[in-house]
Order: C-alpha cells, then sequence, then structure tokens
C-alpha cells in the first residue's frame, strides 16, 4: 500500500508512519519544513517538502498519483493563531480532497477532533472555536466529495504509551487517547475498507482496534443494507 501523509512528521503522521513502513507499506510524508526530511528519511518515509497553505491542487495533484490512500494528519499546532486554524486545518485539509479527487485516490482518512460537527460551547476562547469551526468545515466538505472518507474524531490527546484499546462511537468521545492508538486505529482503518463513509470518536475504552474498527465496520454494513 502507498500511503500519503498530509503533516507527516506531525506526532500523529509520524507515529503513522513508522507503523506503515514498519510493515512494509510505502508512505510519502508531506511536510512543510525541509530540516524534518533527515528524521523521517530514518524513519523510512519519503519526505516531500509541499507548503499546504501555498500549494494549488494542481501542484499537489502529481505526488498523489498512484497512491493508495491520504490521510490529513496535519495541523496548525499549539500556539497558533486563529487565522491559521483556517488555513491549516481547514484549507490544507480541503485542498487535499480536491487533489486526491482529481488524482484518482479513493481512500481519504481524516483526523479531526472531538467537539467538530457542533457549535463550540458557550465560553469558548477564540481560538478553539476557531479550530472547532474550521475543523467542522473540513469535515463537512470532505463528507460531501464522492470519496471513499472516514472522519475519526480523537477524544484529547496524550503521549502516554498506547494502550491497544479503544473505544469507537457515533457520538461524542469522553475521556483521552494517546497519540500511539490513534494511529494504531488510522492503520485498522486503511485495512478496513468497509469503515468509509463513517464518522467516528475515539477514546481509550476496553475494546481492542481491530476489534473495535471491525465492529463499527459491521454495523454500518447491517445498517445500510437495512
Amino acid at each position: 500500500m502507498h500511503v500519503v501523509i498530509a503533516g507527516g512528521h506531525g506526532k500523529i503522521g509520524r507515529r503513522l508512519g513508522r507503523l506503515l513502513v514498519g510493515r512494509g507499506d510505502v508512505v510519502t510524508a508531506l511536510i512543510r519544513n525541509p530540516d524534518h526530511r533527515e528524521e523521517l528519511l530514518a524513519d523510512g518515509l519519503s519526505p516531500l517538502v509541499l507548503d499546504l497553505e501555498r500549494a494549488t491542487a494542481a501542484e499537489l495533484t502529481p505526488h498523489l498519483a498512484g497512491a493508495d490512500a491520504v490521510v490529513f494528519a496535519a495541523g496548525a499546532g499549539p500556539g497558533s493563531g486563529a487565522a491559521r486554524k483556517y488555513t491549516v486545518d481547514r484549507d490544507a485539509a480541503v485542498l487535499l480532497a480536491d487533489a486526491a479527487v482529481a488524482a484518482g485516490v479513493r481512500r481519504y482518512l481524516m483526523i479531526s477532533t472531538r467537539g467538530a460537527g457542533s457549535p463550540p460551547p458557550p465560553g469558548a476562547d477564540e481560538i478553539w472555536s476557531a479550530y472547532v469551526d474550521a475543523k467542522t468545515a473540513a469535515d463537512e466538505h470532505l463528507i460531501g466529495t464522492d470519496l471513499d472518507w472516514t472522519v475519526l474524531r480523537p477524544a484529547s490527546l496524550t503521549d502516554a504509551p498506547g494502550t491497544g484499546t479503544v473505544r469507537l462511537t457515533a457520538g461524542r468521545s469522553v475521556g483521552d487517547i494517546t497519540r500511539d492508538d490513534v494511529a494504531a486505529l488510522l492503520v485498522a482503518l486503511l485495512d478496513t475498507p468497509a469503515s468509509a463513509g463513517l464518522v467516528l470518536e475515539a477514546a481509550e475504552g476496553p475494546d481492542p482496534v481491530a476489534e473495535a474498527v471491525g465492529r463499527a465496520a459491521a454495523e454500518r454494513t447491517g445498517a445500510v443494507r437495512g
């Protein structure tokens, strides 16, 4: 499998890349900072320097040609202002979707956030509100395409070691989830084509990752058949 990860040097993107390469997949990591190339090469990934805040779909599309899937793992990150929540978390995700359509790449995994899809809570600060709004807009754009998309909305992220167990729900997630477990979920989603069309909330929980994804896909398949 050839997977293109937008935000390939990010905390989740890099974990995902290592998992995929470790099992023999080919990974292209889209990055903005050329200083990150050597670290990604050491991980076994193929880095591609391309600033998604400035690139056009026409510039990005050729780099997706032949890929089996794309993953949006980029983000403006802590310390960024409200404006960059829109240029990265919304616009770059939309750009990746549009380029995937143009390149003929069907599978798209979106790392969204808990709270997306609903208005920010009363009293939320400006930056968090902008982040949730940007993620919601990106999710809605992707859902409106005919791509084989899955939207994953993790709970609060931690850098603790992964547990290998999670809780996947259609409703609002509660608690935390490790970035290791989010990366493992993304691998399982890539391996489960029937998970396309799902919006999933993820948090720590009792279910092994592969079982949680398989159950969510089976429930969707059953609902569609019913």
